[in-house]
C-alpha cells in the first residue's frame, strides 16, 4: 500500500475513518480506491492469481487487468485475446469491525427482502455496498452501465470486488479487444448526513448523468384489479372515473394500459403476459390509435406495458435463444437478443406506440427471458452453465446493455421508458423510470406490504439519482381493507417518488376518491424526498419523514 495513497484526515473527515485506508482523497468530498491487494481471473472452472506491476497492471499469461485512475474513479479494463473470461476478481486486505452493519443492492427488482444486515461477512451485494460502524460509514461501489455484473464481499480481513464477465453461461470471448469491465467509485459519509442522505448522495457518484421525467410521474394501472382481462371500454371507464380526480391540468397523470391487450399466442390465449406480437391489438381492443385518442381526451396520457423478448409460437429457430433451465417451455420462446433481426423487430414494435400517440411504454421480464432466473435466484451465479447466445463475443451486462439502448433509441424522446425485471445498475441513466420492487397486490395485503413497503425504503435513495422510482401500485380493492391500503397510498403520494393507483371501480367510493384526490395533487408537484427513519432496525420501516413532519405508519 502506497503512504501517499492513505487519506489524510481532518477535522472534517475524522469521522469517516472506517475504511479510508483503502482510498486516498483527490478533493474535499473525493476519494479513490487504492490498488487492490490481489487481482484475480477466472477461465472456465479455475481461478488464477494474476501478479502485479506497479499497482496498474497485473498479469497471467495473456489475461491482464489494467487499473486506471481518473478524477473521482478507478477504472478496470481487460484483456483476455486467447481465455474465455468468466470473472475477475479485485481484494483489498482490510478487517471488517464485528459492530459493522451493511446494505447493498439487488440485481434487478427488489423481493422485500433488503435490509442492513448484521453478521455481514460472506454475503454477496449486488453493485453496491454501505458500511457503518457507530458514526462511521464507508460506500463502495460501481458507476452505472459497467459492462460487467458486479458484486461486493466482505470477508473478515477483506472487501472484494467481483466483475463477472459471462456471456451467457460461459466465459465470454473477447478476442482482440479490450473490455472496460466497470468503474469503482467510493465515499464516506459527509459530517451531518443521515444513512439514508449517504447512500442517497452515493448513488448520484454511481450514476453522474441520470435520464429523469421533465415532471413528477403519477397515474392509473389497470392490473391490480384486471389481471390481464382488460379491453377497451374497461380502460376508457376507468380513465374517465379517474380523471375527475385530477385538478393538476399542468401536469396529467398517466393511464397505462397492462398486460392484456396485444395479440394472443394460440398456444396460451388469453394469457397477457405472454404475446404473439407486440405490434398489434387483439380483439377486446382493436383499435390502438383510437384508445390512445380516447385516454388524451379524458384528460389523461396513454400508456402501455409490453414484454420485448416475447417470440411467435411460429418463430424460425434460428432467432430463438437456446433453452437452459427457466426458459425452456415450448410455450414461451424467447428471441435471442444478440441477433440484430430481433433488435430490430423491437425497436419496430415502438414505432407503432409512436404511432398510436402513446407516451409511456413499461417493458418487462427482459431479465428473466435473458438469463431464466428471477433475481432472487441468483445467489451462486446470474445463470445456470454451460450455454451462450449467438454472439459470444460480449458479456451478459453487455448484451444487456445493447437491448436497453436499442429500446431508448426506439422510443426517442417523445416517450417515457419504465424497466420493469430490468438490471437496476444497468438501466440506471437510460430509462426515466424502473420498477424497483417485485409486484404488489390486489389480493393480498401481505404481499403490498413486503414487497411494496420494504422495496420503497430501501431503494428510496435511488430516486431521481438513478432513474424516477416506481414502487409499484396501490392495489385499491375490496379484497384488501381500505385502511391499510389508505396508508400505502399516503406513504406513495409523499414519498416524492411516482404513484400508480390500480382502483377497482367496486372499491372506490366516496372516501376513496377523497382521498386519491388528494393523493394525485400531492404526488403531481416536486416534493421533498420521503426519508424511512428506523430502516436500520426494521425492514417494513414505520417511521417515515415525510414533507417535515414525522408520520407513523402501522403495517399490521
Amino acid at each position: 500500500m502506497q503512504r501517499r495513497h492513505f487519506l489524510k484526515l481532518s477535522a472534517t473527515t475524522a469521522a469517516a475513518v472506517l475504511f479510508s485506508r483503502l482510498t486516498y482523497a483527490t478533493s474535499a468530498s473525493g476519494h479513490i480506491v487504492n490498488a487492490p491487494d490481489e487481482v484475480w481471473a477466472q477461465s472456465g472452472d479455475e481461478w488464477f492469481k494474476l501478479k502485479g506491476s506497479n499497482g496498474s497492471l497485473f498479469s497471467y499469461k495473456d489475461i491482464h487487468v489494467t487499473l486506471k485512475a481518473g478524477s473521482i474513479s478507478r477504472g478496470v479494463y481487460v484483456a483476455s485475446p486467447t481465455h474465455q473470461l468468466n470473472a475477475v476478481r479485485l481484494e483489498w486486505k482490510h478487517g471488517v469491525p464485528s459492530t459493522a452493519i451493511a446494505l447493498g443492492d439487488h440485481w434487478e427488482r427488489s423481493y422485500g427482502d433488503l435490509q442492513w444486515k448484521t453478521g455481514v461477512t460472506g454475503a454477496k451485494n449486488p453493485w453496491y455496498v454501505i458500511i457503518h460502524d457507530t458514526k462511521q460509514t464507508s460506500c463502495f461501489g460501481v458507476k452505472t452501465g459497467a459492462n460487467s455484473i458486479c458484486w461486493w464481499g466482505l470477508n473478515n480481513d477483506s472487501l472484494e470486488l467481483t466483475m463477472d464477465t459471462h456471456s451467457g453461461g460461459n466465459g465470454v470471448l473477447l478476442g482482440n479487444r479490450t473490455l472496460h469491465a466497470a468503474d469503482i467509485v467510493t465515499s464516506n459519509a459527509l459530517p451531518g448526513e443521515s444513512l439514508f442522505q449517504t447512500d442517497h448522495r452515493f448513488c448520484g457518484i454511481m450514476c453522474p448523468k441520470p435520464r429523469l421525467p421533465k415532471q413528477p410521474i403519477y397515474g392509473i394501472n389497470d392490473w391490480y384489479f384486471a389481471y390481464g382481462n382488460n379491453n377497451f371500454d374497461l380502460i376508457k371507464n376507468t380513465t374517465a372515473t379517474m380523471s375527475e380526480l385530477v385538478t393538476d391540468t399542468n401536469n396529467r397523470p398517466f393511464s397505462v394500459i397492462d398486460a392484456g391487450w396485444a395479440t394472443y399466442s394460440p398456444l396460451l390465449p388469453g394469457d397477457g403476459g405472454w404475446n404473439d406480437d407486440f405490434s398489434k391489438p387483439n380483439d377486446k381492443f382493436k383499435d390502438m390509435h383510437l384508445m390512445g385518442d380516447t385516454i388524451k381526451k379524458l384528460g389523461m396520457r396513454p400508456g402501455l406495458w409490453m414484454r420485448p423478448l416475447c417470440a411467435r409460437h411460429d418463430e424460425k429457430a434460428s432467432l430463438l435463444a437456446p433453452k437452459i433451465p427457466g426458459r425452456d417451455d415450448p410455450k414461451n420462446p424467447t428471441l435471442d437478443p444478440t441477433i440484430p433481426e430481433n433488435i430490430a423487430r423491437i425497436k419496430r414494435n415502438f414505432d407503432f406506440y409512436k404511432d398510436w400517440g402513446f407516451e409511456m411504454v413499461k417493458h418487462d421480464f427482459s431479465t428473466y427471458d435473458i438469463t431464466g432466473r428471477w433475481g432472487f435466484d441468483m445467489k451462486d451465479s446470474i445463470t445456470s452453465p454451460d450455454w451462450n447466445y449467438a454472439d459470444r463475443s460480449k458479456t451478459t451486462a453487455e448484451i444487456i446493455l445493447d437491448l436497453y439502448r436499442a429500446i431508448r433509441e426506439a422510443a426517442g424522446d417523445g416517450i417515457y421508458v419504465i424497466g420493469c425485471n430490468t438490471m437496476s445498475h444497468l438501466s440506471a441513466g437510460i430509462f426515466e423510470m424502473c420498477r424497483i420492487g417485485d409486484d404488489t397486490s390486489g389480493n393480498e395485503w401481505a404481499r403490498t406490504r413486503k414487497m411494496g413497503v420494504n422495496t420503497l425504503a430501501f431503494r428510496l435513495p435511488q430516486h431521481n439519482k438513478f432513474y424516477a422510482v416506481d414502487g409499484d401500485c396501490v392495489g385499491l380493492t375490496t379484497k384488501i381493507e381500505w385502511s391499510r391500503n389508505k396508508q400505502w397510498l399516503e406513504l406513495l403520494a409523499e414519498s416524492g417518488a411516482p404513484l400508480f393507483i390500480s382502483a377497482q371501480p367496486e372499491a372506490t367510493g366516496p372516501e376513496q376518491k377523497a382521498a386519491i384526490k388528494k393523493a394525485f395533487a400531492q404526488a403531481a408537484k416536486v416534493q421533498p424526498l420521503g426519508e424511512p427513519l428506523d430502516w436500520t432496525t426494521n425492514i417494513l420501516p414505520g417511521k417515515w419523514r415525510l414533507n417535515g413532519r414525522v408520520v407513523d405508519f402501522n403495517w399490521a
